[in-house]
Formats: structure tokens, sequence, C-alpha cells
């Protein structure tokens, strides 16, 4: 389970918090403890999660891409929920979970192609701050998955970073919904302290 968060969860109630956490059992098999931390403001969570189912319907950028995009500026901005989450639901939409568990160490990883990495890079450099997408990279995806796609990247990109940079703030971290379905673990990048 996850270390305590910044700010104390509080017990879901009322009509549509019965609602939240029936949808949240359906999704995920249980109510993530980070639901009653944003309960605390149920205008913010029901907004969030709008927004979010509303991102699922985008379907001009391909599913797998998406997938990538979304993980790889969440872990570029650090948070380990959005990482762990986002795992969990590409394993549940059937995506290739050998690359999946691959985003956070791409840039060492061998087994994404050429579009998938265009896509990483600019998830990584528009989840800079500032952002730092070039137009040399905007030109490369723009001709390889065209105007609509590239849009709904940028967009995807920028809901991942409100996500990942809230969560990161309230000190909401990873749930391992990952390892409870059986995944194995997301590969890392390796550090200078790692043991050679």
């Amino acid at each position: 389970m996850s270390t305590s968060s910044r700010i104390p969860a509080t017990e879901i109630s009322g009509a549509y918090g019965s609602v939240i956490k029936l949808v949240a059992r359906k999704m995920m098999g249980r109510v993530p403890d980070s639901m009653g931390v944003l309960w605390q403001n149920p205008s913010v969570m029901k907004d969030a999660m709008g927004i979010g189912r509303k991102v699922d319907n985008w379907h001009a950028l391909e599913s797998d891409l998406a997938a990538y995009a979304a993980m790889a500026a969440a872990a570029t901005v650090g948070c380990s929920f959005c990482l762990d989450f986002n795992y969990f639901m590409a394993h549940n939409r059937g995506l290739d979970e050998a690359k999946v568990r691959e985003v956070p160490r791409w840039r060492e990883s061998d087994v994404f192609t050429d579009l998938e990495r265009d896509v990483m890079t600019y998830a990584e450099a528009a989840s800079q701050t500032p952002p730092a997408v070039t137009d040399e990279l905007s030109d490369a995806l723009l001709a390889q998955i065209g105007p609509a796609a590239l849009v709904e990247l940028a967009a995807r990109v920028a809901f991942m970073n409100m996500s990942a940079r809230m969560n990161i703030a309230l000190g909401i971290r990873s749930e391992e919904f990952a390892a409870a379905c059986g995944l194995p673990p997301l590969a890392r990048v390796a550090t200078a302290s790692d043991p050679a």
C-alpha cells in the first residue's frame, strides 16, 4: 500500500461517493487510498475525474502511443502513482506489457520503434519547465501521425502533467496496482548509486 500522503484521506460518502467507490472497485478492484485524499475537495475530484474520462474517449492517437506518452510524462515528472496506474490500465487494455514496463527506461531499451521514441521524446520535452518541444520534433511527428493525433498527444501530456504534479504535491504515491494483478515490476533507470 501507499505511504502517507501530505493530506489525510477522508471517508468517501454520500450518493456521489457511492458511485465513485463502485466505479473504482469495478475498474481497479478496490478504492484507492488517493481517492480519499482527493475527496477532501469533491468538486476538484469530480472535475479531474471528468476530464480523465473525456481524455480516455479521444482516439486520434493510437492507444499504445497514448499509453507510452502518458507514462513517459509521468516518469519525467516523477509520479510513481501515475506510472503504476497507467501500467495497470495498459495491462487491462491488452497493450504490449513488455513494452509498457520498459517506458521508464525507454532510452536504454531496444523494444521501441522510432515513432514510439519520437512520441516519448515529445512527452518528455512537453513535461519540462518550461516546455522544450522543438519545431523539428513537432514537424517529424506531424508528418508521421497527422495534426489531429499531434493535438491529442499534446493534450494527453498536458493532462498527465496536471495529474502527476497534483499527486506529487499532495504526496500521493504508488498503490501497487500492477503488483496486485501479478505484473512484473516496471523497469527503472539505472543511477550512479546502483551497485555495478
